[in-house]
């Protein structure tokens, strides 16, 4: 039977989780997660778990214990149930995402609250070390308008992405000569789905806001590189393993102002896709030969958006032919179709999540299941591997505000 650790929030971040809880998928004999699904219960008890990952190699997990900034280790203590490993260590403000070295060695810890973006060495049983902090972001168009990009970098070559108005259009926005508002029907300094640690508190959106460093996901490429996101600041960040663990800077990316990036996938052709909060795009970024980043293309999320979405994770297929987007507000899953070998992006369909607020999805086969933390249930979707679009929802859950699902191994 299928089962997955799901993290959550709980009352100090207007939630109702108890901690990590325990998912089920199916009969004791399924080997697919397309059975029915049943809550059973906590595995330990910890606020606000908001996101979890697994140590490759060791049975132990790892929270971001948002509301009190800090990582906690876990180790299994049975099928059902977690028991921590060691104390937690602290991180930063309203640390959001964790994320584990394929080798086991070290975690990267990003903090929504206040941009840090944080290393942690790991013993031989996987407990966390005294916390490293990276270099701080700068932004990119501190002293521009609005209006334009002010001479900034973006870190691409216009000349023949997506072609005739395609690639004006991309042109136009990068050069700051096109409204992004317009092209997504509404105002791009939008809130998000409530609270938590992109809903809670200050608001790093634009307007007359103070912008501010906002970290909210690492991911590990190949070749030992490191990407980070920071929302606020409109940037993709690189980094390399530094002496004494530290992390080296190796370049940064930005985006439009104002897009948001919150989440990226990795894609087996060698692009980056990053997903935008505020503007409900995903941009393909990729290696020049001299081993700069660079944006190479750009779509939209489909004409069915509204003004006040929010995109929130990122998914690739399990034949890498499709990538899903979860769309807070319209509450929808965004069916995108790769291209041109992983280069291009075409927008597909836009389907019924199934859930409120949905959060967090993770593609299991032929499933998707698709966590809603605003109407606290996680549902299922089929889908369809011809078409690569889910379909309606089979089977749901009651599970308190959850925000992350993760399989257990």
């Amino acid at each position: 039977m299928p089962a997955f650790w799901v993290g959550g929030y709980s009352a100090d971040m207007a939630g109702d989780a108890d901690g990590i809880g325990v998912l089920l998928a199916g009969a004791s004999d399924d080997v697919l997660a397309g059975g029915a699904l049943s809550f059973a219960g906590t595995a330990v008890d910890v606020a606000s778990p908001s996101w979890i990952t697994a140590h490759p190699h060791l049975d132990v997990v790892y929270a971001a214990v948002e509301g009190r900034g800090q990582v906690q280790a876990y180790r299994r203590a049975g099928e059902r149930r977690l028991t921590p490993l060691g104390d937690p260590v602290d991180a930063g403000e309203a640390v959001c995402h964790v994320a584990v070295a394929p080798d086991g060695a070290s975690l990267i810890a990003c903090c929504w609250g206040d941009g840090r973006v944080v290393r942690m060495a790991l013993d031989g049983v996987g407990r966390p070390s005294a916390p490293v902090v990276a270099t701080a972001a700068s932004d990119p168009y501190e002293g521009v308008g609005s209006g334009g990009v002010g001479g900034v970098d973006l870190g691409m070559d216009l000349s023949g992405i997506g072609g005739g108005d395609a690639g004006e259009a991309l042109a136009g926005i990068l050069a700051g000569a096109v409204d992004l508002s317009a092209l997504q029907g509404g105002d791009p300094a939008r809130d998000g789905d409530g609270v938590g640690d992109d809903e809670a508190g200050d608001d790093p959106r634009e307007g007359d806001e103070v912008r501010r460093s906002r970290a909210h996901q690492a991911r590990f490429l190949p070749a030992g590189v490191l990407a980070t996101t920071d929302l606020g600041f409109d940037l993709v960040r690189f980094w390399r393993p530094g002496a004494r663990s530290t992390l080296r800077t190796a370049g940064e990316v930005v985006l439009p102002r104002g897009s948001g990036p919150r989440h990226t996938v990795w894609h087996p052709s060698g692009h980056l896709y990053v997903a935008t909060e505020l503007s409900c795009e995903v941009f393909v970024l990729a290696p020049a030969p001299s081993g700069e980043w660079r944006i190479v293309s750009a779509t939209s999320l489909g004409a069915g958006t509204l003004p006040a979405d929010t995109a929130s994770e990122i998914a690739l297929s399990r034949d890498a032919e499709h990538v899903y987007v979860g769309v807070r507000g319209s509450d929808t899953i965004a069916t995108v179709r790769v291209r041109s070998g992983g280069a291009e992006l075409q927008p597909v369909a836009l389907v019924e999540s199934g859930v409120g607020g949905p959060r967090h999805h993770v593609v299991l086969r032929d499933t998707l299941l698709v966590a809603g933390r605003r109407s606290s249930e996680v549902a299922s979707l089929t889908l369809d591997e011809r078409t690569g679009v889910p379909g309606r929802v089979r089977y749901r859950v009651e599970v308190p505000s959850p925000t992350c699902i993760l399989p257990v191994r």
